[in-house]
């Protein structure tokens, strides 16, 4: 699942960051497709750890730049994200690299690159472009 062009938010900072997240679901799918997602996880699951807060903390920083009025369903959206992480990065811990863990992990990247990006971060793009603040 590559990044396309029709996932843009329109804004440089969030899509290149964007295209990094796409770069590490790339790589857990083709292990999968391998049989060697068990080996990736526990380095997807560390990654996802580190630059997920830091890309959700630049993210809400732009937003309250531009005074972006959902900044706060936003704010809800990735605490929830951080949440599910967490119990995946325990169960992980707790577990192994189960098939679980791993199908969990593939379901969770994938509902949230897709869903949130479209859904929630394209308004950021369109709230920014409306008020000049590209």
């Amino acid at each position: 699942m590559p990044w396309t062009p029709n996932l843009s938010v329109g804004v440089k900072m969030i899509d290149d960051q964007h295209k990094i997240w796409f770069e590490k679901a790339e790589k857990l799918f083709a292990a999968g497709q391998k049989n060697e997602a068990a080996g990736y996880i526990g380095e997807l699951l560390d990654f996802l750890d580190d630059y997920t807060k830091k890309h959700f903390s630049d993210e809400e920083k732009y937003m309250l730049r531009i005074h972006y009025p959902e900044y706060p369903a936003q704010k809800k959206a990735h605490t929830a994200f951080i949440g599910q992480l967490d119990k995946l990065h325990n169960d992980y811990k707790n577990s192994g690299s189960n098939l679980t863990v791993i199908l969990n992990a593939n379901k969770m990247v994938l509902d949230w690159l897709t869903q949130h990006i479209c859904n929630m971060d394209k308004k950021i793009g369109q709230y920014a472009k409306a008020h000049n603040q590209l």
